[in-house]
C-alpha cells in the first residue's frame, strides 16, 4: 500500500510500505477519503524544513533531553539518537473515512463492509490502509457520504472547543480566526442555537463564515474589533470568546479579553501559547479554558488503544460520542461542509498541494478503490487478527536474524551493532512507514506489519523489541520455532509468563537472552576482573536518580510495561546477581504510595554473605548523574559513575579509568559470537531467569510489606 511520509529535512514522499494490522480490538480500515488539517499540517511541514539551530530554538525540550542522553550515556550515543530521529519518516494526517475490512477478534462493534469514520494522528494516516482502535471509529450513518464524513475528527476539535465555551441558546460568541477549525466552529454554534461574530483578516474567509452561519464579520486591518463587539452587544461584550489561531503572543488573547462581557468565557482551540494580560483579566473575572482536541479521552492510552470507555453519567461528551455527534449533524444538513471544502486531490497528486497550504481551507484526499483492495487480499482473516498475529507462510533459512519492534533505542542502541555482521531477514514494525524505513536503513531482505513470517521456519534468530507486555508471547512463539531469541528486558511480567517461558525453553532446541547489557559494559568487564582476585563477601550500593515519569509515558501504562520497577529496575538487580552470585532474600519498601512504585530501596541477601542495596529514586536534581555505584571489598572500594567512569580505591591511591560504552555494542557482539558457534552462550537462561525471580521477589515484598525468599 501507499502511505504519505514526511522527512525532518522536509521532504514528503508517498512510500510503498507493509499494509497495518488491526489493534487489539480494532479494525483495518480501507480509506476511502481524508481531509488534510491546513494548520497544523501546515505546521508540521515548516517545523521539518526548520535548519537544526531553528528546530533547536523551537523545541527547547527536546534540547533538554538530548543533553540528559549525553550525561548518561555520552555524546556519541546522544547524537546519534537525535541522527536516528531525524532521518526517520513521519506519517501525517488524523481524519479520515473508509470501509472495514478485517476486524480482530476482540472487536464486536463493527463487521467487514462497514462504513467508518475514523481519527487519531496515530493512526488515521494519509494512507491507503490504516489501523484503528475501536473508539477512534465511529459507524458512518446512511445519508452520510464518505468525503463528508472525513471531516469527522476536525469537526469533534471544533466541537469541543464549543461544548467549553458553554454557549447556550441565543449567547453571542466571538469566533477569532476562520481557517478550517474556526469556519467548523462557526457552524456548530450557528446548530446550537448561538449567535456569531467571525473574525479574520482574510477576505475570503469570512465571506466563507457568513456561509457557513456567521451573524456578524469583522476585520481587524479594517474595523475596530471592540468596537463592533460593543455595538453587536448592546454595550455588554460577547458571552465566549474562540480562539481558533495559531502561534503565541497575546495580541489575540488580550482583543478577546476585551471584546468578553464581565464573567465570560475564553477558550484556546488552537495551538496557540497565549500570553494574557493579568489586570484585564482577573478585573472580568474571566475563565480560561483550553479545549483538548477532539474531548475527553484524547490521550489517555486506556481510552484509545485499550478500549475502556468512560461511563455516560459521569463523561457525557467524550471523542467517540463528539464523532458520532458530528456526524448526526452530517446527516441532518445542519453542517454543510461544501463551503469548506476547497479542493479535491486524488491520493497520487497529493505531494503538489502541500507547496500551497495557506490558501487552502479543507483539502479533500480521495483514494482510488482498485489499488486498495489489493493489499487486502494479503490481509488475515478477522479472527487472526492483532497487532502482532502469527500466519506461517515463509521459510527463515539458518543464519539469518529477523527483528520485531525496533524503536528509536533499538534503532540507536542496538542494530547498528548487528548491520553487516548477519544477514537480516524480516523487520517488523507496528506502522508500515517505520518497518520500511528501517528496512532500508539496515538493509533487511523484508518488511512486515505482522510477524507472521518471522516465525515461519525452524531456523534464525529473533531479536524481540517490542513493548514489554509483548515480550513473553513472542518470545514463547519463537522458542516454540526453535529460534535464538533476544529478547529486550524485562523477559517477562509475571511469574506464570516466566513459568510458560520455562516450559517452552525445556522443550526447544532455541535459545534466549535478554537484555541485561550493563553486565557487559566495558566497565563491569573491568570490575568483575577485579573483584575475582579477592575473597570474602562484597557490599554494592546502587543508586539510581530516574527523574519523575510523565503521566502519559507509556511505562505509565503498566499493563504495556509493567511499570519501573519490573520493566526497569530489573537491570540493576541483574547487574547485582553478576557481581555477588546468587539472591536468597529481598526487602523492599517504596518511597510514598503512588498509584505505582517509581521510587523505592531494595535490601538484597545474597549466599555468600553479600548484600546489596538498591535505591530507585523519581525524586532528585538532574544535575546528579543517573546512575551510580560503589562496591566495598576486602581492600577495596570501587566507584563508578553511569558506567563511563570506574575509579578504584585501594592500598590508599585512587586510580581513574574511562569508559565510553554502557554495554549495548558488546552485548550484540557476544550474542552474534554465539550465534555463528564461536563461543558458548554470553548469558544462559539460568542467570536471566534467576535476575527476573528477584525482580519478582522484589514486587512481592513492595506489595506485602515484608521479606521475600528468592
Amino acid at each position: 500500500m501507499q502511505q504519505l511520509a514526511q522527512y525532518q529535512d522536509g521532504r514528503l514522499e508517498l512510500q510503498e510500505v507493509p499494509a497495518p494490522m488491526p489493534p487489539p480490538g480494532g479494525i483495518l480500515v480501507r480509506t476511502t477519503c481524508s481531509v488534510i488539517s491546513p494548520g497544523t499540517e501546515k505546521m508540521k511541514v515548516e517545523q521539518a524544513r526548520m535548519s537544526l539551530l531553528q528546530k533547536a530554538k523551537a523545541r527547547p525540550d527536546q534540547v533538554k533531553k538530548v543533553i540528559d542522553t549525553a550525561r548518561t550515556l555520552g555524546w556519541k550515543s546522544a547524537l546519534e539518537k537525535v541522527r536516528n530521529r531525524l532521518e526517520s519518516p513521519t506519517p501525517l494526517g488524523y481524519s479520515a473515512a473508509g470501509v472495514v475490512v478485517a476486524v480482530d477478534e476482540l472487536n464486536t462493534r463493527f463487521r467487514v463492509g462497514d462504513r467508518v469514520a475514523c481519527g487519531g494522528a496515530e493512526c488515521a494516516f494519509h494512507a491507503e490502509m490504516i489501523g484503528v482502535p475501536d473508539l477512534l471509529a465511529s459507524p458512518i450513518p446512511e445519508g452520510v457520504e464518505d468525503w463528508q464524513a472525513a471531516y469527522t475528527t476536525l469537526a469533534s476539535i471544533s466541537m469541543e472547543g464549543v461544548r467549553q465555551s458553554g454557549a447556550r441558546l441565543g449567547e453571542r460568541v466571538l469566533v477569532m480566526g476562520q481557517g478550517l477549525v474556526g469556519l467548523l466552529a462557526t457552524s456548530l454554534l450557528k446548530a446550537s442555537g448561538a449567535r456569531v461574530m467571525a473574525v479574520d483578516f482574510v477576505a475570503a474567509r469570512l465571506q466563507t463564515s457568513l456561509a457557513m452561519g456567521a451573524e456578524r464579520i469583522v476585520n481587524p486591518s479594517q474595523s475596530k474589533l471592540e468596537d463592533e463587539v460593543r455595538a453587536w452587544t448592546e454595550g455588554h461584550g460577547v458571552d465566549a470568546a474562540l480562539l481558533c489561531v495559531g502561534g503565541k503572543g497575546r495580541e489575540a488573547a488580550d482583543s478577546a479579553i476585551a471584546c468578553l462581557r464581565d464573567r465570560g468565557v475564553m477558550v484556546i482551540v488552537g495551538i496557540y501559547d497565549a500570553e494574557l494580560s493579568w489586570k484585564t483579566a482577573y478585573m472580568k473575572d474571566i475563565q480560561v479554558r483550553y479545549s483538548r482536541s477532539y474531548g475527553p479521552g484524547r490521550y489517555d492510552p486506556s481510552y484509545e488503544w485499550g478500549g475502556h470507555d468512560y461511563p455516560i453519567g459521569h463523561v457525557r461528551w467524550t471523542e467517540n460520542r463528539n464523532f458520532e455527534a458530528c456526524l448526526h449533524l452530517m446527516k441532518s444538513g445542519a453542517l454543510d461542509l461544501k463551503p469548506v471544502t476547497t479542493k479535491r486531490v486524488t491520493f497520487g497528486d497529493v505531494l503538489s498541494v502541500y507547496d500551497h497550504l495557506e490558501t487552502e481551507l479543507g483539502v479533500l484526499i480521495e483514494y482510488p478503490n482498485d489499488v486498495a483492495r489489493s493489499t487486502n487480499d494479503e490481509k488475515p482473516k478477522p479472527s487472526e487478527a492483532s497487532s502482532f498475529a502469527i500466519r506461517h507462510s515463509s521459510f527463515t533459512p539458518a543464519g539469518v536474524l529477523h527483528v520485531i519492534g525496533a524503536g528509536n533505542f533499538a534503532r540507536t542502541m542496538l542494530l547498528p551493532h548487528v548491520k553487516g555482521q548477519i544477514s537480516l531477514g524480516t523487520i517488523v514494525n507496528a506502522t508500515g512507514l517505520s518497518s520500511r524505513h528501517v528496512k532500508e536503513k539496515f538493509g533487511f531482505a523484508h518488511a512486515e506489519t505482522d510477524a507472521a513470517k518471522v516465525f515461519e521456519g525452524k531456523e534464525g534468530a529473533v531479536m524481540i523489541g517490542t513493548r514489554h507486555h509483548l515480550h513473553a508471547p513472542l518470545t514463547i512463539r519463537a522458542l516454540a520455532a526453535d529460534k535464538h531469541v533476544f529478547v529486550e528486558k524485562p523477559l517477562c511480567l509475571t511469574r506464570d509468563e516466566l513459568a510458560q517461558i520455562d516450559s517452552a525453553i525445556g522443550e526447544s532446541k532455541g535459545s534466549v537472552m535478554v537484555g541485561f547489557n550493563r553486565r557487559f559494559a566495558p566497565a563491569t568487564v573491568e570490575l568483575k576482573k577485579i573483584l575475582s582476585g579477592i575473597s570474602g563477601p562484597k557490599t554494592l550500593a546502587f543508586h539510581v536518580f530516574a527523574g519523575p515519569l510523565a503521566p502519559d509515558h507509556w511505562y505509565a501504562n503498566l499493563e504495556e510495561s509493567g511499570g519501573r520497577v519490573l520493566g526497569e529496575a530489573c537491570h540493576f538487580f541483574d547487574f547485582a546477581c553478576h557481581l555477588l552470585g546468587k539472591p536468597t532474600r529481598v526487602t523492599a519498601q517504596t518511597v510514598g504510595r503512588s498509584a505505582f512504585p517509581d521510587s523505592f530501596t531494595a535490601q538484597i541477601e545474597f549466599a555468600d554473605g553479600s548484600a546489596a542495596q538498591i535505591i530507585y529514586s523519581a525524586e532528585g536534581d538532574f544535575a546528579f548523574p543517573k546512575e551510580t555505584f560503589r562496591v566495598f571489598a576486602s581492600g577495596l572500594v570501587a566507584e563508578c559513575t553511569n558506567f563511563q567512569e570506574l575509579a578504584i580505591h585501594r592500598k590508599r591511591k585512587r586510580v581513574v579509568t574511562k569508559f565510553g560504552s554502557k554495554g549495548h555494542a558488546e552485548e550484540m557482539a557476544a550474542w552474534l559470537a554465539y550465534l555463528k558457534g564461536q563461543s558458548a552462550h554470553p548469558l544462559p537462561y539460568a542467570e536471566a531467569r534467576q535476575s527476573m525471580a528477584l525482580t519478582f521477589a522484589v514486587m512481592e515484598s513492595l506489595r506485602e510489606g515484608r521479606g521475600a525468599l528468592i
